[in-house]
């Protein structure tokens, strides 16, 4: 039987992380960069710990005004700094609450770089890894990207992931935000990405390609319009599918 994991970017303000946490298994929780502060990322942990959710930090650039969306320049240095620094203050958190930190991902514009840019990926894979927690901590990286590579030049583990809310341009990235149809809010459209995904090894891009990619995880945004709805239609037809829903971790275990 196929398995996959079902994550999303919560603790960001969002408003309905109880719903969505109902139906994911893995929280990519904000820690205090983009989104999210030591109330939020303590009240996510507690939620996700009371509901067996995997738990994960989501680093991005520390732009709250533009929700970490655009990319900040920064020096190598600072950049590893600032990953490590925010994996840090969750994973203090989720030791205090008695959890395990499982894995890493970042977020927004930082996320999106690290796609195709090495040296923004090294920083990051480097931030990870120095936060001392690198070789228990898996990483969650688009399939072919530099990220991936960064993080396996580490030895550190990896996740592929792909997204079932966001549209995709034929090169593999995710199209923009500011294009038309770049969203998939419709739960039907989801879904049937969701499966492509699990049953294809990949999905239809803009032009109507098909793009090969294998993934482990599987993204819904906490903040995408009618999340929860998505989250839960998703879920329904992995099951009708007789398709298991597990945290990304537990395969390597």
């Amino acid at each position: 039987m196929r398995s996959i994991d079902l994550n999303s970017d919560l603790g960001e303000g969002a408003g309905h992380d109880p719903e969505i946490m109902s139906f994911i298994t893995s929280a990519n929780i904000a820690c205090g960069g983009h989104a999210g502060d030591e109330a939020t990322m303590r009240a996510t942990v507690e939620l996700a710990l009371k509901r067996g959710v995997a738990l994960g930090a989501h680093p991005g650039y520390p732009d709250r005004a533009n929700f970490g969306r655009i990319a900040v320049a920064m020096e190598p240095l600072a950049l590893i700094e600032e990953v490590s620094g925010q994996v840090r203050a969750l994973a203090e958190i989720v030791n205090a609450a008695g959890g395990t930190l499982r894995h890493v991902k970042a977020h927004g514009a930082m996320y999106n770089q690290a796609e195709r840019d090495a040296a923004i990926a090294r920083s990051i894979a480097t931030g990870i890894f120095d936060d001392g927690r690198g070789a228990s901590l898996l990483v969650f990286a688009p399939p072919g990207s530099a990220m991936l590579a960064a993080a396996n030049g580490m030895d550190l583990r990896v996740a592929r992931e792909g997204f079932i809310d966001r549209a995709y341009e034929p090169d593999g990235t995710l199209r923009s935000r500011k294009l038309p149809d770049s969203l998939h809010t419709d739960p039907k459209v989801a879904v049937a990405q969701a499966l492509s995904f699990v049953r294809e090894g990949g999905v239809r891009a803009s032009d109507g390609t098909f793009l090969p990619l294998e993934v482990d995880t599987l993204c819904i945004h906490g903040d995408t319009p009618g999340a929860p709805a998505i989250a839960e239609a998703v879920r329904a037809a992995f099951a009708r599918e007789s398709i298991q829903v597990r945290p990304a971790f537990r395969q390597w275990l």
